[in-house]
């Protein structure tokens, strides 16, 4: 997944600790083998969109109080060990992500790299900027605590925008996200400013879109293009969502439903907000943007706009881990090559996050973020789910330990699925 794509034959990957040391045709003494013969080695994958499950409290909060619903790092991260994904850009940061990164980093935990965004929104929930000065300052505090993205969100005014974008820019944290509600397809152009650098799902130009035509589409892609702006379509969430006004059974049989959180798959089930209030007025209209969503994916491609995957999981359906695969099927359907599909969760979205020189690519002094697959992603993408075993960090995991650890989950799941306090409607009790 270099930029010339070089295709090594019959290589050998020397690993020492958790690094790439060298690529060859020789054997050190005394390594650990690991036989990869007929098998096809590629960078770890990246999700640029997910939202991850960490300790919260729900009910009312005092001194002391603390979490009320606990997640072991371990068992939810297994689901991107699986997969492996190897590196997630969590797009609404609490200080219970960072807990998690650092137990992934210590070595408690296996997982993958955590990049950290702070959501910043109008209005009254999460972290709120309602004047162009509140926006700078909560920047400022998100530079403070240790984020490193901020992710801009669609209440904002346009002058609390602009200085949230100009904010960042300042102190070097690149910004991502939706497209403020405030800019309408006529003024769209003004949203574009320097330092907003990548609109998180392609929905947010289907929402601006009239004609739904091919050559708007275009007329978006070009004004992406001309300031520089990157895109994670996110296909996968606006397709879970068009299925799920029709039929919830969308959700509750994907075969991976059993692996995710018990109070998630409750909640997924009983407060599903797309079936909520369903009508076939809604189902149309989420099917149209589905399909325009590939349509701008045509068309930001063509035009050159560097496109990443990303998924949104965590949404109702979209499960972390296993969506990415989703996700790389549907920029494929869209017009994306094998290839383009797994540079767009290999090497760019590793351009982005400004680690290029660290993941993304199979190059000697790169970390060891590996994963091996039974046969050839570039021939179907389909294959890219064919995981053999994965390296995180060096540490290496291989089929049967994989989906030992997967069965392990599915019965810790079952068993307290039914709990009273893993009961969405319940959760306020605790």
């Amino acid at each position: 997944m270099t930029e010339g794509n070089e295709v090594i034959p019959h290589a050998t990957i020397v690993i020492g600790d958790n690094k790439i040391v060298a690529i060859t045709d020789s054997v050190p003494e005394n390594a650990t083998i690991i036989d990869g013969t007929g098998k096809w080695l590629i960078p770890g994958l990246i999700d640029m969109h997910v939202h991850n499950l960490a300790d919260i409290n729900f009910s009312e909060n005092y001194p002391t109080k603390g979490a009320t619903m606990f997640t072991d790092t371990d068992r939810f991260m297994l689901l991107y060990v699986a997969n492996g994904v190897t590196t997630v850009l969590e797009l609404s940061g609490r200080v219970e992500h960072f807990g998690q990164r650092n137990e992934i980093i210590r070595g408690t935990a296996l997982g993958p790299r955590i990049a950290l965004a702070m959501l910043i929104d109008g209005g009254t929930s999460g972290h709120s900027a309602n004047t162009p000065e509140q926006g700078r300052q909560t920047v400022r505090i998100a530079k403070a605590q240790g984020y490193d993205f901020i992710k801009v969100y669609s209440h904002l005014s346009a002058d609390t925008y602009y200085a949230i974008v100009d904010e960042a820019d300042k102190l070097n944290m690149k910004v991502i996200g939706h497209i403020p509600d405030v800019f309408e397809k006529s003024n769209l152009h003004e949203a574009f400013v320097p330092n907003f650098q990548m609109v998180a799902h392609a929905e947010e130009f289907a929402k601006k879109a009239e004609t739904f035509s091919e050559e708007e589409a275009l007329e978006f892609a070009r004004m992406a293009k001309k300031s520089g702006v990157w895109l994670t379509p996110t296909l996968t969430v606006m397709e879970r969502m068009a299925q799920q006004t029709v039929s919830l059974d969308s959700v509750h049989y994907l075969k991976s439903f059993k692996y995710v959180h018990p109070l998630m798959q409750n909640k997924w089930i009983t407060s599903n907000n797309n079936f909520k209030n369903t009508s076939p007025e809604k189902t149309a209209r989420f099917n149209k943007l589905a399909e325009y969503n590939k349509v701008l994916v045509r068309a930001f491609n063509e035009t050159g706009v560097p496109i990443v995957a990303g998924t949104d999981a965590g949404s109702s359906g979209v499960v972390w881990g296993f969506s990415l695969h989703d996700e790389l099927e549907l920029l494929v359907e869209a017009g994306l090559t094998n290839q383009e599909a797994l540079v767009s969760a290999t090497r760019l979205p590793a351009e982005w996050l400004g680690i290029s020189d660290k993941i993304g690519t199979i190059e000697s002094g790169n970390f060891a973020d590996l994963v091996l697959l039974d046969a050839n992603p570039l021939v179907d993408i389909k294959n890219a789910r064919a995981i053999h075993g994965v390296f995180f960090n060096g540490n290496w995991l291989d089929r049967e330990d994989i989906d030992t650890m997967l069965s392990n989950l599915a019965v810790w799941n079952t068993a307290r699925k039914d709990e009273d306090k893993y009961q969405w409607e319940n959760r306020r009790n605790y």
